[in-house]
């Protein structure tokens, strides 16, 4: 069956933009493609095949590969010269490598799915993918998102489902069209406060992690799904404590005092911090106090802000509150919080 639909392939020539052989027991890609050189859709899915043939760099007008459910070790070096390549399947096979400079040449690429693969890592060269549109990676073994991945302007799906992933880049913040993330299963103890950035994102999925709570602004997300069953999140338990006295270190009394003039915009203060650019930087950190709006260093209270999700989102079934993260300057502040807001105890 599989010859049959090869040779009547063949007979059609330059005229042939379509070839269909998925599911046809094929253990190795015929070298006879390079007689198609218009075609533009090649699906061998569901095959045996290991390694593709040379011939397959001939296929310039390309616009989808689906090699998805074969025997493949890595995404080999014959697809950077697809340069018409706008969807590529490469899901279901063996991949632990993806080989060098593979992607570099696929820059109209915007659909790549290398979905149930064994990758640990991506090479920098993802940030080449400048049309990307559409990225799947769930059932891998990756441990990071690469801050290159961060850059594909034009990235709006972003699945991760099923990872090792411990930690989100703040570098996402970049990722200015992306509506959809999904990162279920993997080992994520927070999120960025930069993920509050994500403008257009309206679906995130966050199952089966281990975060306990969520950046400052959180609740500001224009969701419109929001998933989370599954992570450790604060629970509003509240039991009274003893407060201690504020007790500041002169290293902070000093900087809350540079920061108030700051802010001021005091002149001699403003000249002066040019002269100590240590001095800057670690100013430049500073945050602000949600209850008096002042700024200061490196003395505070972490709190936890319980607040309900919007009602426009479509929620995971149990979640009552967002425990959102919130800092406080002083004890004195804190007793004048929010009732709903409350200091993280230690169990």
């Amino acid at each position: 069956m599989a010859e049959r639909l090869l040779v009547t392939a063949l007979k059609g020539g330059r005229n042939t933009k379509i070839l269909t052989l998925n599911g046809k027991r094929i253990t190795k890609m015929p070298s006879t493609l390079e007689k198609l050189p218009n075609l533009k859709t090649l699906d061998l899915q569901n095959n045996s095949i290991s390694k593709v043939c040379p011939e397959l760099r001939t296929l310039t007008q390309l616009t989808l590969l689906n090699l998805g459910n074969n025997h493949l070790q890595e995404v080999p070096e014959e697809i950077k010269y697809l340069t018409s390549l706008k969807n590529l399947h490469l899901f279901g096979n063996r991949i632990c490598r993806i080989a060098p400079g593979v992607l570099n040449g696929l820059h109209r690429l915007i659909m790549l799915n290398l979905n149930d693969n064994r990758l640990t890592s991506l090479p920098q060269e993802i940030g080449r993918l400048r049309s990307l549109t559409y990225l799947s990676l769930n059932r891998n073994n990756l441990t990071v998102i690469p801050k290159e991945l961060c850059s594909l302007e034009h990235l709006s799906e972003l699945h991760l489902n099923y990872n090792q992933i411990v930690y989100i880049p703040e570098e996402i913040k970049f990722l200015k069209n992306l509506q959809q993330l999904f990162l279920v299963r993997n080992n994520i103890e927070e999120l960025p406060e930069e993920i509050c950035h994500l403008g257009k994102l309206r679906v995130l999925d966050i199952a089966g992690n281990v975060i306990q709570i969520f950046p400052a602004g959180f609740q500001n997300l224009r969701l419109r799904e929001f998933y989370c069953e599954g992570n450790p999140l604060f629970l509003k338990r509240p039991f009274l404590a003893v407060q201690p006295k504020d007790l500041w270190t002169l290293r902070e009394i000093a900087a809350r005092f540079v920061l108030s003039l700051l802010e001021e915009n005091d002149p001699l203060i403003m000249d002066a911090i040019e002269s100590y650019p240590e001095a800057k930087d670690k100013l430049s950190k500073a945050k602000k106090c949600s209850i008096c709006r002042k700024p200061f260093l490196s003395e505070w209270l972490e709190c936890v802000h319980f607040v309900a999700p919007s009602k426009n989102w479509k929620i995971s079934r149990n979640l009552k509150l967002i425990p959102v993260q919130t800092s406080v300057c002083s004890y004195q502040c804190f007793d004048q919080r929010d009732p709903n807001v409350f200091g993280i105890a230690q169990e």
